[in-house]
């Protein structure tokens, strides 16, 4: 059973190594510590001031570049600090009542990892060869020097696939996840989930949550993964991309269908879990350059008021900007270094704090509502550029419209609303969505 303490989180994602300045193509390993992760500490009131609870940390371990090519699962990687700054940080997160999620890389490790070291120095003599996918027919005869025929993680060759099947390796990641669970994290992301055999995951999952009951893991996925991974997996929470892509592709195209098919979607998900949801993350273009600033809210109002167990990608509540490019280095762009504290409201442009105005107002509605973790969505109107949502349970109801369209736009649900988060104006008991509005309301009282 899923903990109940994920029915109130709210995450605030961070890419640690971007964030923080860190060097991320360095010319040549290094194991000098310097000591960056407490300027994520300078932005923990942010977080509260925002109204959210969560700390979403994207790789924290030691790694050659990037931070999902693993090294050493059990070493903080020193570009950031040592396990004294995470122990700070974490600490200092308990202290404002935040939770914490670490990112787990446990599909692949970076072909510099000692394990496959040893494999390369080796061959099908090192003891650590049955820990990765190795085809040696593809190798005949080798010897110390010749390359080998490791299956890598979707075309990187930097990223060598972990044997799933391997009882060492199962074990080592239980291992893992334990240690840090017991110096006091929540719970894990779990990176490229879809990549690994659910049975992988069904045989790890239970055996951590034996020593932490409350632990809460979160799969990635793209596209197609849905209920039965998650009944064959036991994970808690899938990434909803599909909710992603529907709310970008249908304001950026001003046709809202996309985004109706999501929820709809979305709906059926909910039978199994409650998904992870977003509009922004470390792996994607910004939602500010997708649809533009002044659409931002009106993405942000569809994450805050339907099923799921939304985050926020830092910096998406200022409106930051950057396009994420198939290339070395494109997603550069997304992971930007942040200031050591918090921009004051003056330094904010008016579309920053247009944006950062409307993240609160919607957060704020979440944290009155929290009924909304796992409540059904309707459509209740829908036009190429208008769309009506209506999300309820016994505990209530909330109506979210969406009208980037260049006219005004009547609320049509029965009785009178008012308006919680945007702007309408009124006309007897009915309310108009201005041009380019969006508007949350709920029924009278």
């Amino acid at each position: 059973m899923t903990a109940a303490w994920t029915e109130h989180v709210l995450w605030w994602q961070v890419y640690p190594l971007g964030f923080v300045g860190a060097e991320i193509r360095p010319e040549s390993p290094t194991s000098e510590v310097t000591h960056r992760l407490d300027r994520i500490v300078g932005w923990l009131d942010h977080v509260i001031e925002l109204g959210l609870n969560g700390l979403q940390l994207g790789p924290v371990f030691a790694s050659t570049s990037h931070g999902y090519d693993t090294v050493d699962h059990f070493t903080v990687d020193p570009r950031l600090g040592d396990g004294d700054d995470l122990d700070r940080l974490l600490a200092e997160a308990r202290a404002r009542g935040i939770r914490v999620l670490l990112d787990g890389v446990f599909n692949h490790v970076s072909r510099a990892h000692p394990w496959f070291a040893d494999v390369e120095a080796r061959g099908p003599e090192s003891e650590y060869a049955g820990r990765f996918r190795i085809d040696w027919g593809d190798a005949p005869g080798w010897h110390p020097g010749d390359a080998v025929p490791a299956q890598v993680f979707e075309g990187h060759d930097a990223l060598v696939v972990l044997n799933h099947d391997s009882a060492t390796v199962r074990d080592h990641v239980v291992e893992i996840m334990s240690h840090w669970l017991d110096r006091g994290i929540d719970g894990w992301r779990l990176d490229a989930a879809y990549a690994v055999p659910a049975s992988f995951w069904a045989a790890v999952l239970p055996r951590v949550r034996e020593r932490h009951p409350e632990a809460w893991f979160s799969g990635e996925v793209i596209h197609g993964v849905g209920g039965d991974f998650v009944v064959e997996s036991t994970i808690d929470s899938l990434t909803q991309y599909e909710l992603w892509q529907g709310i970008w592709h249908s304001l950026s195209d001003r046709n809202l269908f996309e985004l109706a098919h999501a929820v709809e979607r979305g709906n059926e998900l909910l039978r199994h879990s409650i998904p992870s949801t977003f509009i922004g993350n470390h792996d994607v273009t910004r939602i500010a350059s997708a649809v533009g600033a002044e659409l931002v809210p009106h993405a942000a109002a569809v994450l805050f008021t339907v099923a799921g167990v939304p985050s926020v990608y830092a910096g998406d509540e200022y409106a930051y900007l950057g396009v994420k490019e198939a290339r070395l280095g494109g997603d550069d762009a997304v992971r930007p270094e942040f200031p050591s504290t918090p921009p004051a409201p003056g330094e904010l442009s008016p579309e920053a704090a247009a944006v950062l105005r409307a993240h609160e107002q919607l957060i704020a509605v979440r944290r009155r509502h929290p009924w909304l973790h796992s409540a059904h969505t309707d459509v209740v109107e829908l036009q190429n550029e208008w769309i009506v949502l209506r999300t309820a349970t016994g505990s209530g109801a909330v109506v979210t419209a969406l009208n980037p369209s260049s006219e005004p736009r009547r609320l049509p649900v029965g009785g009178p609303h008012v308006p919680i988060a945007g702007g309408a104006t009124a006309e007897g008991d009915d309310l108009i969505v201005p041009p380019g509005g969006w508007l949350v309301a709920e029924p009278a009282e």
